[in-house]
């Protein structure tokens, strides 16, 4: 299928860095540039049969257009648009999580790194769907719908999904919605949507980028990153985001890179992992050294540890955040299960909240949380990353298959995807995802792992891999 909005497509797949540079230039205002992409919102996505990525557009959009037209472009993103996952709190925008619970209650402060692209001169047009809390209320959740947002739809082939858990943000980021958006992750939530919807996403070093104004799982795992369709674009926003400078720079390094190889982070599709084969072929063949890398497999202690860590601090995090944020409503988690139980029709109408009963017994951040704690850290950085690391630039692998069908009431089929994200989201050091190509007409992406702290060394990698691939134009085909 063609592009459902034709006359605004240019526009819509311009880079971000491209984009900068004509309006610096005088190419276009503001107001035009947010007129084309709402245009396209409202073609594309807010329409009967549409995406449903974009799940609110800020109240006071055409106000910070005209003011960035009516003065001198000073930031870094000065007059670009960026979109925010509703989990993020930004004035004018609603701020739910996705959740019933939160709707209407006002945002009365952006986050902090809300606060960051202001300053840098972005606009905030609007903000993009997710599953609901991030995914973390029930294992039988699907991914993309949340009860405010509904299901986001995967711009290549609506049925598929758009993964999770900033599955709008990967899906508009995909259609040519916005030239990049800002999701989180705590495990995958960033990227997973890259992935699947053939996007450039970086979650970042844990604390790098602030979480504060962010509703949180857990503050160990939880960090803000760019979603974009290209890794200078990512790293532009980046930038933004952290405050660390010399990433777009990095992006035309070609020093010579080493690169780990980990099997162990492949899937149990042909398809992808032949794709995977093949784009190792071709970095070789542009003279990159490759080794190969032996970790030992994911332990059934490491999964089980993980989630223990993330239910005990999700019950602190998430009632503490609530307790502060301005407003009437739930103040508490366990006001949220009250709340979804007194709202089931709408609320748990296509799964449950088990892990959210779960998180209540927990007790919070006791003797059983510190020592499955520290267990998994020993487990992601002493015997997976560190040595998997200690001679080569970065790691790769295939985090995720193409995207399989979505199914609400059935939750999401992992079946196939590998154990590549859980290693840096434990130890929340820095992993990356760009598109290698299409399996079955669905993106694939090669997953990127750096140190802690070296966003650098991700971003240098991944740009240097993203011209090595060069898929070229890679817009979706947005099958219905």
């Amino acid at each position: 299928m063609t592009d459902p909005d034709v006359s605004t497509a240019d526009v819509g797949f311009t880079s971000a860095y491209d984009l900068v540079e004509g309006r610096r230039a005088g190419d276009f205002t503001s107001v035009e540039l947010v007129s084309t992409l709402l245009h396209r919102i409202q073609t594309i996505d807010d329409c009967d049969g549409g995406v449903q990525s974009v799940l609110a557009i800020s109240t006071d959009l055409m106000d910070q257009a005209e003011s960035c037209d009516s003065r001198e472009a000073t930031g870094q993103l000065h007059g670009i648009p960026v979109l925010v996952k509703d989990n993020i709190q930004a004035i004018g925008l609603p701020g739910t999580a996705g959740s019933l619970a939160l709707a209407g209650r006002t945002v009365a402060e952006d986050a902090e790194l809300v606060s960051r692209l202001r300053a840098a001169g972005a606009i905030v047009m609007g903000s993009t769907n997710l599953s609901e809390w991030a995914n973390i209320r029930s294992g039988k959740s699907t991914s993309g719908w949340s009860a405010v947002g509904g299901l986001t739809a995967n711009p290549w082939n609506y049925k598929h999904s758009a993964g999770g858990s900033s599955s709008g943000s990967g899906a508009a980021v995909a259609a040519g919605l916005i030239p990049f958006a800002v999701g989180t992750e705590t495990d995958g939530s960033i990227v997973c949507p890259a992935s699947l919807n053939g996007v450039v996403g970086i979650k970042p070093t844990v604390g790098s980028v602030s979480t504060a104004g962010v509703v949180p799982v857990s503050l160990s795992q939880d960090v803000p990153g760019p979603l974009a369709r290209s890794v200078e674009d990512a790293a532009m926003l980046l930038e933004v985001l952290s405050g660390q400078s010399g990433l777009v720079d990095l992006c035309n390094n070609d020093e010579p890179l080493r690169i780990g190889v980990v099997r162990a982070w492949i899937t149990s599709h042909g398809g992808a992992n032949k794709l995977f084969e093949d784009t190792l072929v071709k970095l070789i063949d542009a003279g990159i050294e490759l080794v190969d890398i032996t970790v030992p497999e994911m332990s059934e202690q490491a999964g089980d540890d993980e989630g223990i860590v993330l239910f005990h601090e999700l019950l602190e995090d998430l009632t503490e955040y609530l307790s502060k944020r301005a407003g009437s409503g739930v103040k508490s988690l366990a006001e949220v299960v009250e709340f979804n139980n007194q709202n089931s029709d709408s609320e748990l109408s296509h799964f449950g909240q088990e892990y959210f009963d779960l998180a209540l017994t927990t007790g919070g951040r006791n003797s059983e949380y510190k020592s499955a704690r520290e267990r998994n850290l020993d487990w992601a950085i002493n015997q997976v990353l560190t040595p998997a690391l200690a001679d080569v630039d970065v790691l790769v692998g295939i985090p995720y298959a193409p995207a399989w069908i979505s199914t609400l009431g059935n939750g999401d089929d992992f079946s196939n995807a590998s154990w590549m994200t859980h290693a840096p989201a434990i130890a929340g050091w820095p992993l990356g995802s760009l598109p290698m190509g299409l399996v079955e007409g669905l993106p694939v992406g090669l997953g990127v792992a750096a140190r802690a702290n070296d966003e650098k060394g991700l971003v240098r990698a991944m740009a240097i891999i993203e011209r090595v691939i060069d898929l070229g134009e890679f817009r979706p085909s947005f099958i219905r």
